[in-house]
């Protein structure tokens, strides 16, 4: 009997196994991309057999939708999916560097999957309805408003990306350095009484 069939018949909770997979998947997912990653190469890296896979999942399709639903998730339960404050950014970076995967699925990978623009569609329209309504009082209503929601939080999320790729510097002062950037798209879309005049 293999290692992997070994550990397939270890038996673990439903929920358990679930997430166990689901991890798995995340991983695996993360380093090749979905048309890459065959439901054998999530089986090996969960160390269960693909019919145990199965009994969770209904397809491979189905198995993405649940990690990105997962990572959703996750996003969700460490930064919020309601508000922004001063302390978001520094949130995400958190949710970034204890999943780095599921953030890069969710944000960078997932975003070129056709089959699941629905999932980035409702996550970027949420996005900006948060950032729409929290900058309200601070930049007046109008077109640069709604510039300014659909930007922020792109800039936001890329500048969390990038810090992951650069191996996570500086982690006690990321949060203030991407929020000068944050700040800055948000000076440019103030009228230019409040602070914010065009080069000649």
């Amino acid at each position: 009997m293999s290692p992997e069939q070994k550990s397939a018949t270890v038996r673990l909770p439903r929920a358990e196994r679930r997430e166990q997979i689901l991890a798995a998947a995340t991983r695996a997912f993360a380093r090749a991309g979905f048309a890459a990653t065959g439901l054998d190469d999530i089986a090996t890296e969960a160390a269960v057999t693909r019919v145990l896979l199965y009994r969770h999942f209904d397809s491979k399709p189905d198995l993405y939708r649940a990690v990105l639903d997962r990572a959703c998730t996750r996003l969700a339960a460490t930064v919020g999916d309601d508000d922004f404050d001063e302390d978001t950014i520094q949130k995400m970076l958190n949710a970034a560097a204890d999943d780095p995967d599921g953030f890069r699925l969710l944000f960078h990978y997932a975003a070129r999957e056709p089959e699941f623009r629905d999932i980035m569609d409702a996550l970027a329209a949420n996005s900006t309805e948060v950032a729409g309504r929290n900058l309200t009082g601070r930049i007046p209503d109008g077109p640069w408003a709604r510039w300014a929601a659909r930007l922020l939080p792109t800039v936001t999320i890329e500048a969390v990306i990038a810090w992951l790729d650069a191996g996570q510097p500086d982690p006690d002062n990321a949060a203030e350095r991407i929020g000068h950037v944050v700040h800055a798209v948000m000076q440019a879309a103030s009228p230019s009484d409040r602070g914010f005049s065009p080069s000649p």
